[in-house]
């Protein structure tokens, strides 16, 4: 399905490095590593006589693989020293419009940008979901201060505070019971979106031919501990509530800047979140994942939820904006959405073929904002072929979406990196546009 035009998904993991790249001691490493090892690592994707895909072995050149790029990849401006960041940022942002991968060769890339002393992945999105790459890119990581082990994998601690482990049995079967009903609700909604209701036309809004579009990326960064802080405010919150409510809040500012007349109070915009449907929640090991009967399988294994953000004129109190998130995404938890979503395009790709579910999943996309991703990311600091890594970022190529947030929950240095994908030609003042996008103080 992600190689159809319409869906033609590449992610691009950045890792930045403490120290300069040696190219040679990288190549050294992905060529012992367990990821060529994989097969769809070291696979082409190719059509037999009947034209049906499947994926053939072929022997891997890592030099075909391994891009290095000596010089800087954004020139200084107005005599300002490169800032590594925003220049890595343009240079994604470019590939993500610019170069495909080959399909003469198995779809992954590695870029050096020795000037900045960053490592940019290119894996296409046919070879797995981001449990599945994650758990594979740790797998070729090792711990900062123990150059023997491997990271621990583990799932994030997104739970409530502790005083929900007291809930009553009564009030957790009514929650049961009402997310059910609520759950019919979800999915009679998630078909009208993908046959014709859409989201009413904002600044946000994007549409078919939109991920053609040339496109900026811009990033910013929350302190896990800062969320920890506004979940403690708010009665039996997740991080992951928390995390909408920033992401709420942060639309509604923006929206306020752009049209602050056009929208009324409570209008609706409408996200995607991907969700993992694994068995065991978080990262896995991928020696289990290698297992076909395992139910964590490798590959691409995630349903869609559907989640509305509220406009509110002046932004008003941002935790109302969390506790709007908690109790929208409680119900979603017990609802069946994500299954059926997945189940339904399962159903599409048996009977019709990866063109028919690709259509489908597109217009889903068309019919409505904005879509998140979050990505666990490894809690220790670590190194990847022997270089230190400094900082973890996620992010994949584009979709008919002005505004594309793609999260990468991150634990290497306590940090929360949030990365929004834009058409450069929309994005306002890109300063401007990036802090009231992002700038948040739900402190209360």
């Amino acid at each position: 399905m992600f190689l159809t035009p319409e869906m033609h998904q590449i992610v691009h993991c950045i890792i930045g490095c403490e120290n300069p790249i040696d190219v040679a001691a990288f190549r050294a490493g992905i060529t012992n590593s367990v990821m060529i090892q994989l097969p769809r690592f070291s696979s082409l994707m190719v059509r037999n006589s009947h034209g049906r895909e499947h994926w053939r072995k072929t022997q891997v050149d890592v030099n075909r693989h391994v891009i290095v790029v000596e010089d800087p990849v954004s020139d200084a401006r107005d005599g300002d020293e490169v800032n590594d960041e925003e220049a890595v940022n343009d240079y994604v942002a470019d590939l993500s419009v610019s170069s495909p991968l080959s399909p003469e060769k198995p779809l992954w890339e590695a870029h050096l940008l020795r000037a900045h002393n960053c490592i940019v992945f290119r894996i296409h999105h046919a070879l797995g979901d981001g449990i599945s790459l994650m758990s594979t890119l740790l797998e070729c990581c090792r711990r900062a201060n123990e150059p023997d082990q491997r990271p621990s994998i583990s799932s994030v601690d997104t739970s409530s505070n502790p005083s929900s482990n007291r809930v009553n049995k009564r009030r957790e079967l009514w929650k049961v019971v009402v997310g059910m009903l609520m759950g019919l609700v979800f999915i009679v909604e998630f078909v009208l979106r993908a046959l014709w209701v859409k989201d009413k036309r904002t600044a946000i809004s994007g549409g078919a031919g939109v991920e053609l579009w040339p496109r900026k990326l811009a990033t910013a960064k929350f302190r896990l501990d800062d969320m920890k802080a506004v979940k403690k405010a708010v009665v039996d919150a997740t991080i992951n509530d928390v995390l909408f409510g920033i992401i709420s809040f942060g639309l509604s500012r923006y929206l306020d800047l752009r049209s602050p007349k056009a929208l009324q109070d409570g209008a609706q915009t409408t996200g995607l979140a991907m969700v993992n449907l694994r068995k065991q929640p978080g990262l896995q090991e991928l020696s289990d994942m290698m297992k076909g009967d395992s139910g964590i399988r490798w590959g691409n294994k995630f349903g869609m939820l559907l989640l509305p953000v509220y406009y509110h004129h002046g932004g008003a109190d941002p935790l109302q904006y969390v506790k709007r998130a908690k109790q929208m995404i409680d119900l979603k938890k017990h609802s069946l959405e994500a299954h059926f979503s997945y189940n339904i395009g399962s159903l599409a790709m048996s009977c019709f073929g990866p063109k028919v579910a690709s259509l489908l999943n597109y217009r889903i996309v068309c019919n409505t904002t904005f879509l998140i991703s979050n990505v666990i990311g490894p809690k220790e600091e670590i190194s990847i072929f022997g270089h230190p890594v400094k900082y973890l970022r996620v992010n994949n190529t584009s979709l008919p979406h002005v505004k594309l947030l793609k999260l990468a929950l991150i634990f290497h240095l306590n940090v929360l990196a949030i990365g929004a994908r834009k058409p450069s030609i929309s994005f306002v003042g890109s300063a401007k546009g990036k802090q009231n996008l992002f700038k948040t103080d739900i402190h209360g």
